[in-house]
This record gives C-alpha cells, structure tokens and sequence, in this order.
C-alpha cells in the first residue's frame, strides 16, 4: 500500500536523480556513507513515523495538552514515540561521529525528516526544536556549554526550546524587556515573560533547555534599546551540577497554554522568567549562563531563527504534501457523476479522479507540494555545500543561495501547500468538512506557518529590504546564475524550451522591477508592498526547481514512464497556470502603488 505521508519513489527521485546525494559520499565528511547507508536511514524514518507518530496524530488533535495548575498532561503516545526516535539516534543524525552523530549530510537528514513532519507535525515539534537549539549552542557555545547542554540534547534525554517573543512585542523583538542581571559568580538571573514558545513545558524528557533572548541592564540600571542590547542565555528548567546530574527547579513558570486551532499536540507557552515561584539557590530569578559576548544575542539566535525558517517550509511542504496523497486516494475511490457526453443515468458511475475539474485541484496541489519539497531539500543540499564543498568561493556561492533563498523556502510553502490543503478538503467535497476525514486537520495544522517564525510581511521586507541587495546584490546575481544554467539547458530540449523563454521572462522582468523599486527614491515605497515581491518572485523561483526537474524526467521511458510524465505534466502545469500570475504583480509592483501605504486609520 502507498504511504500517505510521502510517495518514496518521489523523494529517491529528487535525492539520487536530481541532488546526486551520491555524489557527497565521496567527500571526507561522508566517506562512510553511501547510498545504502542513506536508504537504511530513509527506511528507519518511514517506519518510526508511520508506526508511532501517525497513528496519534488524530489523538494528539482532539486530546490536546492541558495544564491542571500544577504539570502539564500529554498523551502517553508522545513519549513513546520520541523515545523511538531517540533511541534511533535520529535527533544526532547529521551531527559528529564525536557527538554519537551519524553524520548524515542535511539532505538526507532533512529527508528523512520529512516523514516526521508529514505524520505527526505536533508530536515532531519537540526533538526539531531540540537539534535546532543544539546545533546553535554548537555553533556559539563554549566547550563547557556544549557538554553540560547539547550531549545530552544530542541523547534525546534534554529538549530544547527557542525564546523569541514577549506579550508586548511580538515580533519587534528590539521592544523586548526580559532583564538579566549579571552574578559574582558569571551567571546571570533572568525576569521577564517569553509568549508563543513551542515546546516550553512538558515532561517528555528530563530536562528543559531554554535559549533566552534578554537585555543587560547598563551601569544605570537602564535597558539599551533596540536590538544591539540583546544578549542571548542558557536557562535550563532544571539546574545542572558539575558531573551532569540534576539539581533544583529554576525559576522558569509556566503561566498557561496557548490553545490554537491547529499543531495542538505540540505545549504552547507563556513562560515566566524570575516570578519567584522557586528560588534556586535562595532567591529569585531565573539562572541563566550568557552564550557568546554580551549583546550579540540576536545574530546568535539567527543561526537557529534561520534553521526554524527553513524547518517551517518544510513543516508546511509536508502537511500539504499527506493532504494531497490523502486526495488523490479519495478520488480515485469515491465514484460520483458521469461525463458530460454521459446522458445514460443508468450507466454507473465514475471515479471522480476522471473529472476535469478534480485533475485541476490535484495537479495544482502536486505542483505545489512536490515543487515546495524540491525546493527546501535543494536548500538543504546547500547547506552541505557550505559545510563540505572543495573550494572557498563554491562554499560562499552557496552560502549566497542560501541567504536569498531562506525566506522563500519559509514562506512559499506556507501559503501555497495550505493552498494544497485547502483543495484536498475541496477534493473530499462535505467530507473534507468534518473531523472523521483527516484533511481538516492538515488545513488547521498548516495555517500555523505562515505566521510561525515570521510572517509573509517579515519574510517579504526581509527578502526585497535585504537580501537582494546584500553586497551589492551577490546573492541576486549568484541565484540568477544558477537559473541562467538550467534555461540554457532547457533551451536545447524541445518539450521544454517554451518552459526555459517564460522564465527567463519572469527573471528579466524581475530584476527590471527590482531597479525600479530601489529607484523610487523612498524606501517606504520601495517595501510597501513587499509581500507580493516575495510571492512573484517566489512563484518565479518554484518555475525554476520544477524546470529543474523536468530535466531529469524528460525522455525517460520504462516501468517508471507514468512517474516521469506527471513530472512533466506537472512541470507544464505551473508554467501554463502558475507562472503567469507573477506579471501581474509585478505590474503593479512596477507601478509603485502606493494604495495600502497611503491608507488612513480612520479610513477604514
């Protein structure tokens, strides 16, 4: 029976057709893999995933945690299933051999983790926040740090959290008020409250690991405003002595869970910081240790904001991706209608995978989940090739692409695999409505992301205010490299060479209006309406993964003929129907409306 999570034989086509995962086994870091290792690997997810997260998905929706004043309560068949995906090694998976890693490369590990994310996004909530706050403390801990902290997260017997926002900022992280005070001993006592913060209280593991973002009062006593006064802390919810065992509660309360509509399986938290409620070591305030220097929390914290970014596309890609496998199951089994020509009411009826209209909705969400998940395991492949490629400058290349693809990668997923979600409950019709079919849920779950790390608003004026304009626009110019490469070979191959004009169009068209924009002579023109930057050129970017695998797929025959002719029909799909919206919006981008920047409050 086909998975209705992932269709494996597309996830080997874009590891080993297009990515050539192979080819990385032949690099020092990956000298002990191979292709048979990467497939163990995609098996040992496929099963703990479909075995022990998808069957409490559902349960984990209707059961939601509850707080009864004093713990929180979670459903027995969360644990179970970390402690299976723990015990796997998979939290270590693309981590050092010296760290009990596996050191799989990220393609293969985000692959994998794909399936966790498509099965049970609240219950796989927990360990990808955890290898997201370890691979920070990695990068910017101390030795001490690293050992006290991220073994034993690396173990699966700490989890981890990411402490961004407060009440009265959201996410204007420069307005935070959270104080830490510096101790004679070097630590330092943290107050203040952090909202939203996923993961923020359980008892799933034995210890908690906040990564806090706080201020350092200045001689004064005052906080510096902005975000250059942000420091970045380890509050761990249990302190931890010297030989590694626990001592007493800190001074971390969780105030109350947040109840949204969907990802109710993963805690969501108002956590107070310094309350009082326990006082380690004879008084208040929350211990924490300083990571880094002093006021440079934030671009610490980037490391794992970016890593939850591009997290969150995929956690996006996925919902969209089992919604649709969901449809496409339904429709080829529910029989309703006839075809027009069909005047015999007496004939039977037709599976209504056979109306037009059906292949519509299902081709539109193929061309979004499969172009979504395309395009975030080639963002993945890049982080090896920042980690592992051979020369300086492709190491930096890469690095390039990664930088202006990142708030792509995070939003267009979130808006148009909900959109895919939103037609596999169209698919189903008055079914897809009701609680008894999964689909509704996938909808709930997916809406999440578009807001979770950074809104389409952030991820637009992120992408046009700064990343195409970094070092005089390097990143532009190193992605529209890339593009240029995969046009001029589409150009020689006659089923796509229609494919390969469109979007050198959309490409030229961009750039031009892009120009225009930064033309305007008033930035708050310039980024008014940055969103719909982020959309075209989003769409235009997806056009490019999905020409990208066509190649791959055209002229192919055999017993896999159908697999490469969706490719391709889908590939024509997004040209004839999705492409095309971009000139519209950038029209209006070229324009310089400024209908919404003109607005009044009182207007409204």
């Amino acid at each position: 029976m086909q998975s209705r999570i992932l269709s494996r034989r597309d996830l080997e086509f874009m590891l080993y057709e297009w990515l050539d995962a192979e080819a990385l086994t032949q690099r020092q870091r990956y000298i002990d893999h191979s292709r048979e290792t990467f497939n163990a690997a995609m098996d040992t997810c496929e099963q703990i995933a479909t075995d022990l997260f998808a069957p409490h998905n559902k349960k984990n929706d209707q059961e939601e945690p509850y707080f009864d004043g004093e713990r929180v309560h979670i459903i027995p068949e969360v644990k179970i299933a970390l402690e299976a995906f723990c015990e796997a090694g998979l939290i270590a998976a693309g981590q050092d051999f010296e760290l009990g890693g596996m050191q799989l490369p990220c393609l293969l590990e985000k692959a994998g983790f794909a399936y966790f994310k498509g099965a049970n996004v609240g219950t796989a909530s927990y360990p990808f926040l955890t290898i997201g706050n370890a691979n920070t403390l990695l990068k910017c801990g101390t030795p001490e740090q690293i050992d006290t902290f991220v073994k034993p997260m690396m173990s699966g017997r700490f989890f981890g959290t990411m402490c961004l926002s407060e009440p009265q900022a959201g996410s204007s992280l420069s307005d935070i008020t959270t104080r830490a005070e510096r101790q004679d001993d070097g630590s330092y006592r943290l107050k203040g409250n952090k909202m939203w913060i996923s993961a923020g209280e359980h008892e799933l593991s034995e210890n908690i690991v906040h990564l806090v973002l706080a201020k350092i009062p200045d001689e004064n006593g005052k906080l510096i405003p902005g975000v250059k006064g942000i420091s970045l802390f380890i509050v761990p919810k249990k302190l931890v002595h010297a030989d590694g065992t626990l001592g007493e509660r800190n001074d971390v309360v969780l105030a109350g869970l947040n109840h949204k509509m969907g990802y109710r399986g993963t805690t969501n938290c108002l956590l107070n910081f310094g309350e009082g409620k326990f006082k380690p070591q004879g008084r208040a305030g929350a211990i924490g240790y300083l990571v880094g220097e002093p006021h440079k929390g934030l671009s610490y914290m980037f490391h794992m904001m970016n890593e939850a970014r591009i997290g969150v596309g995929l956690g996006a890609v996925m919902l969209g991706y089992t919604g649709y496998l969901h449809a496409l199951e339904y429709a080829r089994e529910r029989p309703q209608g006839r075809q027009p020509l069909a005047k015999d009411p007496a004939q039977p009826q037709i599976p209504i995978i056979q109306h037009t209209d059906v292949k519509r909705m299902l081709l539109a969400q193929k061309t979004y989940v499969e172009g979504g998940l395309a395009l975030n395991l080639y963002c993945a492949r890049l982080v090896d090739e920042e980690r592992t490629a051979e020369s300086d400058e492709a190491r930096a290349h890469a690095s390039l692409l990664l930088d202006i693809l990142t708030p792509i990668a995070k939003s267009w997923p979130s808006q148009w695999c909900l959109e895919a979600n939103n037609l596999a409950i169209q698919v189903h019709g008055g079914y897809g409505y009701t609680r008894e079919y999964n689909v509704e849920q996938f909808y709930r779950d997916n809406r999440l992301n578009p807001i979770h790390e950074g809104t389409h608003g952030i991820q637009g004026l992120d992408l046009l205010g700064r990343k195409v304009t970094m070092q005089n626009g390097a990143a532009f110019k190193a992605l529209g490299t890339e593009v240029q490469r995969t046009m001029a070979k589409a150009l020689e191959v006659p089923e796509l060479a229609a494919h390969a004009k469109a979007l050198g169009a959309a490409l030229q068209r961009i750039d031009s209006v892009t120009r225009t924009l930064y033309g305007a002579g008033d930035l708050n023109k310039t980024l008014a309406n940055a969103s719909v930057y982020l959309e075209a050129f989003g769409h235009a970017v997806v056009a490019w993964i999905w020409l990208e695998q066509a190649l791959r797929a055209v002229g192919k025959s055999g017993h896999d003929e159908d697999f490469y002719k969706g490719k391709l029909q889908a590939c024509a799909f997004f040209f004839k129907w999705e492409l095309p919206k971009v000139q519209a919006q950038l029209d209006l981008l070229e324009s310089i409306d400024t209908t919404t920047l003109d607005m009044q409050d009182t207007w409204f």
